[in-house]
């Protein structure tokens, strides 16, 4: 059972039990990179950053980190589009310890001139290796962002652009701060704690507590909806290069194809959940490895059939207002205009039949990953914060398997015959020379087998 309780100034505290001598205990705020419309770009990746350094009661980083040592612990900060967590999994002994640390990480940091440097410097960094990297898929996942939802909520860039970098300061950093870092948009979630001592301890560490950007008015809280706008970002670049060494990676160009989905928060994300696993894939080397997902139809229909496809993959992103499956896949440059055509052919071959084997197969393995997931602390307490922040209840993992069991080939079906009706959302890194053009691609998906018009195929 998950017990949720909230306090006088509107701060929600989650809870399960769970037997053990450890608990995972955290802050998770409705904060993210979708919220700096008003902003500039890449404050969230700062404060990503900048989490657990010094404090109001904390003189360093080390301090907070040898505080959580006597206790066993370890500390994490993760920010995505729509949600900031702070983390920490200690000895249960602690709690009082590690939610007064928690609320003094979150609502105290000092935000030194040298910690902003520090961080200045480590984002740099962290740019650079990005686009240095021989796996794109991070890279890829914010291009197909920007192209679903053009400069609006989820399309903002995640990482910090490094114009961006020597422009965000501390009186920047606050006056983000006092908009979103407020009670009413908090959960302080726990895995492994009775709920009375959690919410003892949050009552005493979290009510009252004045923030140190102070407790102003907040006025610039954006609470815009996502717009999906489909449409693609292209970016020309030399791969040849990205792995050197005796065996090189081969040049390759990446594609992603995306229509929207639906939230977290719709009947949909089930069946929508369910079409993502019965999709699958990975990369090519692994094809029909055992127990490598070599039932999913992009091993069956694309890497197994096509051996010069490196990657196919399926991946399904939901948000609170809206959601969007799509497809990875690599070949090499001069394979691309194949490749757009078998990836826009598998999207229209979703709406068709699916056999009765294959759905039970796909609600199977859903089940099975969601249940060994939940094995982990870490990923139950990230499921209760996430839940209870969006809906402020917890669906529990034997409703989600109840409702997974529930799902026909029919609500497949209905899902993506909606989808279908979207304008895609394409992003393309590599050499782009093949590429397709946009227009091609629309009408690709909108055909009934997937090809690429006629006339683009004979004067290519």
């Amino acid at each position: 059972e998950t017990r949720v309780s909230v306090l006088e100034n509107g701060l929600r505290v989650a809870s399960q039990n769970k037997f053990g001598q450890f608990c995972t205990v955290g802050l998770l705020i409705n904060s993210g990179s979708r919220h700096e419309a008003k902003y500039l770009s890449g404050i969230s990746h700062f404060l990503e950053k900048l989490a657990f350094s010094s404090t109001a009661q904390f003189g360093s980083k080390d301090e907070i980190l040898l505080t959580l040592e006597k206790h066993g612990g370890i500390c994490d900060c993760q920010a995505s589009r729509d949600t900031i967590m702070y983390a920490v999994s200690a000895d249960t002994k602690g709690l009082d310890t590690v939610v007064n640390l928690l609320a003094d990480v979150a609502l105290q940091p000092r935000l030194s001139d040298e910690e902003i440097e520090m961080t200045r410097t480590a984002i740099r960094f962290e740019l650079e290796d990005l686009n240095m990297r021989p796996d794109p898929e991070p890279l890829l996942t914010e291009m197909i962002h920007a192209a679903a939802y053009r400069d609006n909520t989820v399309g903002l860039n995640r990482f910090c652009p490094v114009e961006n970098t020597g422009k965000i300061d501390r009186e920047v950093l606050h006056s983000y701060l006092r908009n979103y870092y407020t009670p009413d948009r908090m959960v302080l979630a726990g895995v492994g704690i009775e709920h009375e001592q959690l919410v003892e301890c949050a009552k005493k560490h979290l009510l009252g507590v004045e923030p140190v950007w102070g407790s102003g008015q907040t006025k610039d809280v954006d609470r815009s909806v996502a717009q999906y706008t489909g449409g693609i970002v292209k970016v020309e670049k030399d791969m040849s290069d990205v792995s050197l060494g005796p065996t090189p990676i081969p040049e390759l160009t990446h594609i992603m194809i995306g229509l929207e989905s639906c939230s977290f928060l719709e009947e949909d994300f089930i069946p929508f959940a369910v079409l993502n696993m019965m999709m699958g894939g990975g990369g090519s080397f692994s094809a029909g490895g055992p127990g490598k997902g070599m039932f999913t139809r992009l091993y069956l229909n694309v890497l197994n059939r096509h051996h010069w496809m490196y990657n196919a993959t399926s991946y399904h992103h939901s948000y609170e207002d809206t959601g969007l499956l799509c497809i990875h896949a690599s070949a090499d440059p001069k394979q691309v205009r194949e490749m757009v055509e078998i990836i826009t052919r598998e999207f229209i071959l979703m709406a068709g039949a699916v056999g009765e084997v294959e759905l039970e197969r796909a609600k199977t393995q859903l089940k099975s990953m969601l249940m060994m997931n939940l094995e982990s602390r870490p990923v139950i307490f990230e499921d209760v914060g996430r839940q209870v922040l969006a809906t402020n209840t917890r669906k529990l993992p034997h409703e989600l398997c109840d409702l997974i069991s529930q799902v026909k080939s029919t609500d497949l079906k209905r899902v993506v015959t909606k989808m279908l009706h979207k304008k895609p959302a394409v992003a393309a890194l590599g050499d782009l020379t093949d590429l397709p053009t946009y227009e091609h691609i629309q009408a690709a998906l909108s055909s009934k087998d997937g090809r690429l018009p006629r006339m683009y195929r004979l004067f290519r």
